[in-house]
């Protein structure tokens, strides 16, 4: 147990240590802005736009296939701003069987369209800006609600997993549960 918690210590420690130099080495070269957030065994850079960083992600591709079938690619890799709450594969899966291959028919385009639009939201909102109670209008009318316990936030009761991967036109949010809209 004194093992565990010794690792554990040194792990945190070593996390923290790493995350220091990071930022330093970013502030001391100017290089602040090019740094990213790896999601999906690959790196999402700001120079990127959200769906050309969706596209790397090997977590993200239900999404980017729904996205793709929705015919919304092209909206959300404009100027934006938009804050994007991303379901990853795992999360698709939780879904009860045949609904992923039910919204991907091309006759359901529209209710795919409003589930993936009730994700997104048409301002640009890093995790330090989601309060608890937060009420936020989705581009498909809706609202979602923001929870916040400590240092975690929860989107509908989806967990953030990875927040703030800054992209050219907005910011997403990883999240471990697809958000439904009442249809």
């Amino acid at each position: 147990m004194l093992a565990i918690a010794g690792i554990t210590a040194f792990s945190s420690f070593n996390a923290s240590a790493q995350t220091a130099a990071k930022t330093k080495m970013a502030k001391t070269t100017g290089m602040e802005k090019k740094e990213g957030v790896m999601v999906g065994g690959a790196m999402m850079v700001p120079t990127k736009n959200i769906v050309e960083n969706a596209v790397g992600s090997s977590d993200h591709t239900t999404l980017v296939a729904a996205v793709k079938a929705a015919g919304l690619a092209e909206t959300l890799m404009g100027t934006g701003p938009f804050t994007v709450f991303a379901p990853t594969n795992a999360a698709f899966e939780k879904l009860p069987a045949g609904t992923v291959e039910t919204l991907l028919k091309p006759e359901n385009k529209g209710k795919l369209a409003s589930v993936l639009t009730y994700h997104v939201v048409p301002v640009s909102l890093q995790a330090k800006d989601l309060k608890n109670g937060q009420k936020l209008k989705t581009v498909n009318g809706a609202t979602l609600t923001v929870t916040r316990k400590g240092n975690m936030v929860m989107i509908n009761g989806a967990n953030v997993t990875i927040a703030d991967v800054i992209s050219s036109n907005g910011v997403t949010h990883v999240i471990d549960a697809v958000v439904l809209p009442t249809m």
